[in-house]
């Protein structure tokens, strides 16, 4: 029996078990949306825009661990959806986009609504085909499932051209992986350079280890949590890592890097051999690699994408494959030789982290006024640690990293490579279609929320009812606070004395809108809100205006050369950006 392509597409996607599929129709591919339509093989959720359904396919995979899938026309429709593309490939999320492409005879003929989609997104995906045989598609549609999920995640594009669509052939999905000469990545580490990390690992005296998003990706959580807790010795998450290790745990340092909590980077400037799994040491982790090199430590890397190995930073023992089962190799290996540290060197490392930590560079100042700090706190404490918590870009972003403490994997959503504005509703769509159970909720900010603030018609079509906690300070607070501090206060358009009445548009849209003014009111509020579970409810909270993220390390600093919030500085006299450093605790003495 022949079937269309359209129909070959729809049957394939079933045979990768997929459950949503998130798209906006257009021309090239109505034969596929037709197709949908009389097949009934999966749910489409219809976003209100291209780049929006991107994001929420990307938070989906996100939260299931599975591929996301969306769907696309071609032109306006594909060059939409680069931004969503762009920002799952940054991030290596699994991901399949499938996009309508004009009839094979039209190509490169400027036909309507034609663009290059195979070329436009080279640069931002894992791969990409443009698929003009119907003979080709299904196979291709398999490679595509195949090379997002495996090795390092990501995006892949499928360009399918309309003549395919409705064209006729057999259909026959391949049941066992496709070969892929050219691609065959390594999942175990090699013995040797096992055998060599964990000797160098025995003897340090200052141990840390480092991890990102790869453990999550990896699903290695539990060998990570093992690994750490086994050797007890210090850990810090990244941005992307957040939740791979439990943040309750007295071994977790908190975040590294630009807005990393004062131990976590103090411990990562002065470790003396640091086990990297999963992680880049990009520029917002280590911001100098000379710098963050200058106190002498011994590096492994232990990374599934061999480019990714000492791509910044220089390595000692360099260990590709899957993190998963590099830990258990690891980890086997100590306990056999049965290894251990130097007692009083570790203790001693232990108290100085604890110094360090005694701090405390995350307490807050009294206000009046509510802190946007104090609400991602206090929503920790209202949902337990537990919720689901998607996060756009700005203060907002590292407000929400820095004080909700992340019990799991996958539970913490955001765009952190890229670091796109606009997606924390969509991603909070994406989240609750693939985890219903638990409560959604977005952190934004004033600015961000508009990006793609008409998916509150799709959350109200699909019934999705996440909260969006809007921590509204009327300012493009990130880039405010630089230009606060370097651009000597002058704030170049960023700030917003045209904002609408959330709660109105709320409402507009069909959902429950509040507005938080007081705090005193934010914990009820919360509650209040979070009670609603049937409803989407827009909280509005009216926060500090001029409110920084600190720590801060500064461009071209080191990791111990932050600046501080007030109540560690020397006297509030003492704010030069480039000089403030906690001279009661001088790394150089660190043992």
């Amino acid at each position: 029996m022949q079937i269309s392509g359209a129909q070959i597409i729809v049957h394939s996607l079933k045979a990768e078990n997929v459950e949503y599929v998130f798209g906006y129709p257009g021309g090239a591919v109505l034969e596929i949306y037709d197709a949908i339509y009389q097949l009934h093989k999966f749910e489409h959720i219809l976003t209100r825009h291209e780049q929006a359904a991107v994001h929420a396919a990307d938070a989906y995979a996100r939260v299931s661990g599975k591929v996301g899938v969306a769907l696309v026309t071609s032109g306006p429709g594909a060059t939409n959806a680069l931004t969503g593309i762009a920002t799952a490939y940054a991030d290596s999320i699994p991901m399949v986009v499938i996009s309508g492409q004009v009839a094979s005879s039209a190509i490169g003929s400027d036909a309507f609504q034609e663009v290059d989609m195979v070329g436009i997104s080279r640069p931002c995906v894992k791969h990409n085909f443009l698929v003009t045989d119907i003979n080709e598609l299904a196979v291709t549609i398999k490679k595509a499932f195949q090379i997002a999920r495996s090795g390092r995640p990501g995006p892949v594009v499928v360009d399918v051209a309309k003549d395919v669509t409705q064209a006729v052939a057999k259909f026959s999905y391949p049941q066992e992986e496709v070969f892929i000469r050219s691609y065959q990545p390594v999942m175990h580490g090699h013995i040797g350079q096992i055998k060599k990390a964990v000797q160098m690992l025995a003897a340090a005296k200052r141990p840390l280890v480092y991890f990102g998003g790869g453990v999550t990706l990896g699903n290695a959580s539990a060998e990570l949590t093992d690994f750490v807790q086994k050797l007890a010795i210090p850990c810090t998450g990244t941005l992307m890592g957040l939740g791979a290790y439990p943040a309750s745990n007295r071994q977790f340092l908190g975040m590294p890097g630009m807005h990393g909590t004062y131990e976590a980077n103090l411990a990562m400037q002065n470790a003396d051999v640091i086990v990297a799994v999963g992680a880049r040491f990009d520029d917002r982790v280590v911001s100098v690699p000379a710098k963050f090199l200058a106190t002498p430590k011994k590096i492994i890397h232990i990374d599934i994408d061999p480019s990714s190995i000492a791509k910044r930073v220089k390595v000692d023992v360099p260990i590709v494959g899957d993190v998963k089962n590099v830990l258990t190799q690891m980890l086997d290996l100590w306990q056999k030789q049965e290894l251990c540290f130097q007692a009083a060197a570790l203790e001693k490392w232990w108290q100085t982290i604890e110094n360090w930590r005694s701090r405390d560079c995350l307490k807050l100042p009294e206000s009046d006024v509510i802190l946007p700090q104090q609400v991602i706190r206090t929503l920790a404490q209202v949902t337990g640690n537990q919720a689901i918590i998607t996060s756009d870009v700005g203060q907002h972003q590292m407000f929400a990293a820095q004080y909700y403490p992340y019990q799991r994997p996958r539970q913490w959503l955001n765009s952190g490579g890229l670091g796109t504005m606009g997606v924390g509703l969509p991603y909070a769509m994406g989240a609750y279609l693939a985890d219903p159970s638990k409560d959604v909720c977005c952190i934004t900010g004033e600015g961000s929320i508009q990006m793609n603030i008409q998916e509150l018609s799709t959350c109200f079509q699909y019934k999705l009812p996440v909260k969006i906690i809007c921590l509204n300070n009327g300012y493009l607070g990130m880039v405010r606070q630089w230009q606060e501090l370097y651009y000597s206060n002058r704030e170049s358009e960023t700030y917003f004395s045209s904002l609408p009445d959330f709660v109105k548009l709320a409402e507009a849209y069909g959902h429950v809108g509040m507005r938080i003014t007081r705090p005193a009111d934010v914990e009820g509020a919360l509650r209040e809100a979070l009670a609603m579970k049937d409803r989407l409810v827009f909280m509005d909270f009216v926060t500090d205006k001029k409110q920084n993220v600190y720590p801060m390390v500064g461009n071209g600093k080191g990791l111990d050369e932050m600046v501080l919030p007030l109540h560690m500085r020397e006297s509030k006299a003492d704010s030069d950006v480039n000089d403030v450093k906690d001279r009661d605790y001088d790394t150089r003495s660190v043992p």
